[in-house]
């Protein structure tokens, strides 16, 4: 540092506020210091810099079902706004969920020294572990609404369900399905008792209820079943995977979407809008979801703060397989 200051012609001081991004520091002055890192190929001592501060500047993300859309993008989130924030990420993924294995990654995360932990395991029993667990540094689950011993950060998926049952509604279905996610996860479990809730309130019955497990694979099997029975008019899929499954299903046994049956998704994933028809979906904002993790994180571990929670609301995306129930 001492070298970057005296090629920017500045103080030690005036480097060390650039690297840590105060605000106190103008535009030219920046740049020069800028310029000598470039220059130079400096590089934190971070080892160093740990001993002063006592911390890492590393947070551990502790996650599961990474090959599922939902937790991996929920994962990338979580990583980009670490890195905004300045701090390093280590992941740690479980193939097996169970109170030993959260345990182990939880320990390891110690044993590395970590700043705060991120956890993204998407089934209950997982934040029952948590509370329980004795750890030195903050910790922040997804999918939990937060309780005087745990931070928590979570899409509001029941109301995202109730967004797409009332599109619904409002196209005039009563007969409205839902092809739900496995049971055992927060989310889909969240999202029927959405679905649920919103026929109720509106004076329905609940219709069809099958419970999925997220591939294509199943929406494609179970759209086929739906195509022959056709006891309902619309059909509110637990996320867009299994909807373009049950879209081929449909297609092939000649079911039209939307006249004969609409149908919604959840998640708004990117080929969603290239879907054939494009589907109606509920948009997550997993950017702003990691981002409300990591700030209930660094308040915690900057300032002290005792456990608390974030909400990120979703946003229903109108597209081209929903239209008016068919008279």
């Amino acid at each position: 540092m001492e070298d970057v200051a005296r090629v920017a012609g500045v103080s030690h001081q005036t480097v060390s506020r650039v690297l840590n991004n105060h605000p106190n520091v103008s535009s030219k002055t920046r740049e020069r210091v800028e310029q000598a890192i470039t220059e130079l190929g400096y590089r934190r001592n971070t080892a160093a810099r740990s001993l002063v501060t006592r911390r890492s500047q590393t947070i551990g993300v502790l996650g599961s079902e990474m090959a599922q859309y939902g937790p991996s993008h929920t994962l990338l989130g979580v990583q980009q706004a670490a890195r905004d924030a300045g701090y390093f990420v280590s992941v740690a993924g479980l193939r097996e969920v169970t109170p030993e294995t959260i345990k182990d990654a939880i320990a390891h995360f110690m044993d590395q020294g970590v700043d705060g932990i991120v956890v993204t395991v998407p089934h209950p029993g997982a934040l029952d572990v948590l509370r329980d667990v004795t750890a030195q540094v903050p910790l922040v689950a997804v999918g939990s609404v937060g309780d005087e011993h745990l931070s928590g950060a979570t899409v509001d998926q029941k109301h995202g369900a109730r967004l797409a049952v009332q599109h619904l509604m409002d196209l005039g279905h009563t007969q409205i399905g839902h092809l739900s996610g496995p049971s055992d996860w927060i989310d889909a479990a969240a999202r029927i008792e959405g679905w649920r809730e919103a026929l109720t309130q509106a004076g329905l019955k609940p219709a069809t209820l099958i419970e999925g497990d997220w591939s294509a694979e199943c929406g494609y099997r179970e759209g086929l079943k739906i195509a022959a029975d056709r006891s309902v008019t619309a059909l509110f899929v637990a996320n867009d995977q299994m909807a373009l499954g049950v879209l081929r299903a449909f297609h092939e046994t000649g079911v039209q979407v939307p006249g004969d049956l609409s149908v919604v998704g959840f998640d708004d994933q990117p080929e969603s809008a290239f879907f054939i028809p494009p589907l109606t979906t509920v948009a997550q904002d997993f950017e702003e979801l990691g981002q409300r993790c990591i700030g209930l994180l660094l308040d915690r571990l900057e300032n002290g703060n005792t456990a608390s929670a974030a909400t990120v609301t979703p946003r229903l995306v109108i597209r081209s397989t929903t239209a008016p129930v068919a008279k």
